[in-house]
């Protein structure tokens, strides 16, 4: 191996390890010849969260729950904060078009100390006067909480370095007692990127849907947001290039971007410049709302893990990006293994336009996953499924939209005693999986147990209960097998007869990032 390519690794394995968003995978020996052996993991350095506003109503009520996980291999130094973005010019609340107002400008980059975390952080309030972090974690392996209340909270920018930064992961509830979207609203705070997908939207006239953008940069981010309906592209006035400033967040208003009102919608936000954090916030004047987090990337098999075993209707919804059209294969992985539901054996997804199915009271009273395969050939597919639960006037809403596997580890943070649910699926085989419960934020003892999932199959795991708990508690989900898994996490509460139910999927936690290990000879370094 030259110079060069020794460079380069070097270079790029610092760039992973501190940022936690690149990824290396080693060369394969038997094409180059070289020693390389087999990429090694190692812990992320720094890491960025998003948490979006959480309500316009004076009822809401919100908890943040911040959670990062012991990882070894991390110095016993950093930190963790969460601090509050600029308000847009343009609010939910505006008349004037969305996506036409910018954020706040003349707001100063923070400045990165030596130690590489923030000496003001992110700045809020009118004036860009610093103010408090919303919430800072006091050490790995232990929760820490925050609380704030009314239709005032902004979003948060949150960061993380050192031992804090390796799966970090912040949970925020609210709890709307009435109006529009009433219910409990649930969303595990994003990274930034460049492009999400979200099936699952409607700018019909009974829907009040919003796709928050947040810009953590110190630069203003350039953002196309697209909607794509049953015949394809929707003509939209103000979607594309919409100014997202720095340290700034933008809500913007589905039913402003088109006049054409459709049940059934998927959003694509492109980032032209820059990154961006993205969720849908999609209220219902009459089944409350929640948040509608990103599907995985494109693909051409896809799984919804943990819908609820009390659904009354689920609504099943897909977007084929390209010209070509996806034939998929409709099936739930319940706990006996693999079935195909009645009269909804196929779903056909037209090139470039949104399909949806009703699948009705799809579990019938036991754990399901859904699971999307080709019929034949693979087609790239996002997808998502919005969940019903009650009855009449008592009905609540969630969605569930496709996930990546657990990965390596999955983290979900702000559990409760009684009202979690932790589902898990293995559609391709047996694996096992261990899961451990975090200390509670106001005591108790962590606890862990190991489970198998039979191929095929969804399980509702019989959840480990820290002893002594108090508070709410995060839970890590360790795969020990090869075995792809998949898995959700459900959280309850009744208001009023009410039903009301978040859904957050639990895709890797990105505690670590791949870098190649190599073979090195340093006497290529001194010629």
């Amino acid at each position: 191996m030259n110079r060069t390519t020794l460079s380069l690794i070097a270079a790029a394995t610092a760039l992973a390890a501190v940022t936690g968003f690149a990824a290396l995978s080693a060369p394969d020996p038997a094409a180059t010849g070289d020693t390389a052996e087999a990429a090694a993991h190692l812990p992320v350095e720094r890491t960025s969260l998003l948490c979006p506003p959480p309500s316009t109503s004076d009822l809401a009520e919100t908890t943040y729950t911040s959670f990062t996980p012991v990882t070894k291999g991390t110095e016993n130094k950093g930190g963790a904060e969460l601090r509050a973005a600029e308000r847009s010019e343009t609010g939910p609340d505006d008349e004037q078009d969305a996506g036409d107002a910018e954020g706040d400008e003349g707001t100063e980059s923070d400045k990165d100390g030596e130690d590489g975390k923030s000496d003001e952080g992110g700045k809020g309030g009118k004036g860009g006067k610093p103010e408090d972090p919303v919430l800072a974690p006091g050490e790995p392996g232990k929760p820490a909480t925050g609380d704030t209340s009314g239709g005032e909270a902004p979003a948060l920018v949150g960061t993380a370095d050192g031992r804090f930064a390796p799966g970090w992961t912040v949970q925020q509830t609210t709890e709307v007692a009435a109006g529009t979207g009433r219910g409990l609203q649930g969303v595990t705070c994003t990274a930034p990127d460049t492009e999400f997908w979200f099936p699952g939207a409607s700018t019909d006239a009974d829907r009040t849907d919003y796709v928050h953008l947040t810009n953590p940069g110190d630069s203003a981010a350039v953002v196309d947001v697209e909607l794509y309906g049953e015949d394809g592209a929707l003509e939209t006035t103000v979607g594309e290039g919409i100014t997202v400033g720095p340290h700034a967040t933008e809500p913007i208003l589905l039913s402003t971007l088109t006049e054409e009102e459709q049940t059934d919608v998927t959003v694509h936000v492109v980032v032209r410049s820059g990154r961006v954090g993205a969720a849908v916030q999609a209220l219902d004047a009459e089944l409350g709302g929640d948040w509608l987090a990103a599907s995985t990337d494109p693909a051409g098999s896809l799984v919804l893990p943990g819908i609820p075993k009390d659904a009354t209707a689920v609504r099943l919804v897909a977007f084929a990006p390209g010209d070509a059209d996806a034939d998929l294969k409709v099936r739930l992985a319940s706990p006996s293994g693999l079935i195909t539901p009645a009269g909804q054996e196929t779903l056909r997804v037209k090139g470039g336009m949104t399909a949806a199915v009703d699948l009705g009271d799809l579990t019938r009273g036991e754990a399901g996953s859904l699971v999307l395969t080709p019929t034949n050939g693979a087609v790239p597919v996002v997808a998502a499924v919005r969940v019903l639960r009650g009855e009449g006037d008592a009905r609540e809403s969630a969605f569930i939209p496709a996930a990546r596997p657990v990965g390596t580890r999955a983290t979900s943070a702000g559990n409760t005693a009684e009202g979690t649910t932790l589902s898990v699926t293995a559609p391709e085989g047996t694996a096992r999986i261990k899961v451990t419960a975090s200390a509670g934020t106001e005591g108790g003892t962590p606890a862990s147990e190991t489970y198998t999932i039979k191929s095929g199959t969804t399980q509702n795991i019989d959840l480990p209960v820290p002893d002594g708990l108090k508070g709410t508690y995060a839970l890590t989900i360790e795969p020990q097998s090869d075995t792809p898994v998949y898995a959700s996490r459900t959280l309850t509460a009744t208001q009023d007869d009410v039903p009301a139910f978040t859904v957050q999927t639990l895709p890797d936690d990105r505690g670590t990032v791949a870098v190649p290990k190599a073979e090195e000879d340093l006497s290529v370094l001194q010629r």
